[in-house]
């Protein structure tokens, strides 16, 4: 493996060697002009996006040749993202960095080789990311062990990557700038382990080993910079921060409460968590937004939604318009029963506009899919052609949420589900801020009038038939 990537390194280092002559020059001390580029194979959108935290800095259309290239006339060391959507990976710069990268987008982490002035560290940061992903991948297994042997397990992996990252940190003599992401790599992931593992294992083997953990196990916790804003949107340590909430946050005696009631108390003492740990307004409010966006995801309970959302807001002080949680929030607001649905532009398969204004006044289910989940797709389109036999006075109306309109209509031809209204929809972040759309299995039933019945309904619910 490692032999096929330096080849693959050295043909690609061959190729770009032109773009990098017009980068070989001596800079001033307070010259902070940067390089990015680099060549997209299989590319699955016709732009890279560089952006930091959440904002996109630049966009450079790939060109015939695969290859996109920027120049930034001042470009502040740190951490960055770039993306070929919907795929994404960190890459760091450093003072005059001119950073080359090669991608497959058909395999986008696997494939990711760096070259150029500042390919030691990023190369570092993908070895790391992928040495995590695959103990991520070995570690369900491990959850299953008793308590000491776990503890051996985690700490033998942990010493392997130290190791590591020590012998990396010696030879390429990074800054403490860079080092605060490549701890974080190193021990965050560890971190994350020992957080899921309590949990995991009753959830796996029914046994609770919290009484059973020794004396120190959390002691880590003390150490962590809960506010280090540089880290506020860097993947280990949301990804920790959000472990080590479930765990901290979780309600043990609950055989009281509802599913729904207890995913809603568990959430809102996630909330409550934050606020007391987490001083800084950047971490906290990329902490909550976490928070809030995975709930939201999970439960699509209308009332508990909003008394969540209270919560959220009496902690969030993240009122930008580019907030995703406010504009769910306010989409909620308009769902409620009895309410028209607010109104959407859609596609037909004649390619004809259409608003959802113009949907039949009848009794109506909207359902959602996509053909990036082949398998839902088709079970959604046989559940509904099951309820057109069964509930004929009904409207079944299928919203596709892909981009293109050719690769859809030729999906549709292969399904062949007759009797069902397709349309597709024509900007995807328009639905998600109309009718709070975060996952494909959202169901909507509208009544005669065509106002809303329920907009937070699942078409696999065993209740589902109730709604009709």
């Amino acid at each position: 493996m490692y032999s096929k990537k330096l080849n693959t390194l050295l043909l690609f280092t061959s190729s770009i060697v032109a773009l990098f002559c017009s980068c070989n020059k001596q800079f001033k001390g307070d010259n902070y002009t940067a390089y990015f580029g680099g060549e997209v194979t299989n590319p699955t959108n016709p732009y890279v996006l560089f952006c930091k935290d959440t904002e996109v800095i630049d966009s450079v259309k790939i060109d015939a040749n695969n290859r996109f290239f920027i120049k930034f006339d001042s470009l502040a060391p740190g951490l960055y993202t770039f993306k070929n959507e919907p795929e994404f990976q960190s890459v760091y710069f450093d003072k005059n960095d001119s950073i080359m990268v090669r991608i497959n987008a058909k395999d986008f982490d696997n494939s990711i080789i760096f070259c150029g002035r500042g390919d030691q560290k990023n190369n570092f940061l993908m070895e790391m990311y992928m040495k995590n992903e695959d103990d991520r991948s070995k570690i369900f297994d491990v959850f299953d062990f008793g308590v000491n042997a776990f503890i051996k397990n985690i700490d033998s992996s942990y010493a392997s990557k130290k190791k590591f990252y020590t012998a990396k940190k010696e030879a390429i003599k990074w800054g403490d700038d860079f080092d605060t992401y490549a701890k974080a790599s190193l021990n965050f992931h560890h971190y994350s382990k020992k957080e899921i593992y309590p949990m995991a294992h009753q959830m796996r083997t029914g046994e609770d080993v919290l009484e059973k953990l020794p004396k120190g196990y959390y002691d880590y916790r003390k150490d962590i910079n809960y506010n280090d804003e540089k880290l506020s949107n860097y993947a280990p340590f949301v990804m920790y921060l959000s472990h080590m909430l479930n765990n901290v946050a979780a309600i043990h005696y609950h055989n009281h409460y509802t599913p729904l009631d207890l995913a809603l108390r568990t959430n809102i003492n996630k909330l409550n968590i934050a606020d007391t740990l987490i001083k800084n307004k950047t971490v906290k409010n990329t902490i909550l937004n976490n928070i809030a966006f995975t709930y939201l995801l999970e439960d699509q309970n209308m009332v508990n939604n909003q008394i969540f959302l209270e919560t959220y807001h009496k902690y969030s002080t993240d009122k930008s318009k580019k907030n995703e949680i406010l504009k769910i929030g306010n989409a909620i607001q308009l769902l409620k029963i009895g309410n028209a649905l607010p109104k959407v532009e859609l596609v037909d398969r004649n390619d004809k506009l259409i608003s959802s204004d113009d949907f039949t006044k009848k009794k109506t289910v909207i359902f959602l899919w996509t053909d990036n989940l082949s398998s839902h797709m088709m079970a959604a389109h046989k559940k509904i052609m099951a309820l057109k036999a069964k509930y004929p006075d009904y409207q079944f109306i299928g919203i596709n949420l892909d981009k293109d309109q050719t690769i859809w209509k030729t999906q549709l031809y292969k399904l062949n589900f007759d009797g069902i209204n397709e349309l597709r929809c024509t900007n995807f972040e328009d639905l998600k801020a109309n009718w709070a759309i975060m996952k494909v299995h959202r169901t909507i039933v509208l009544d005669a009038n065509g106002n809303i019945k329920n907009a937070f309904t699942n078409l696999f619910d065993v209740n589902f038939e109730k709604e009709l």
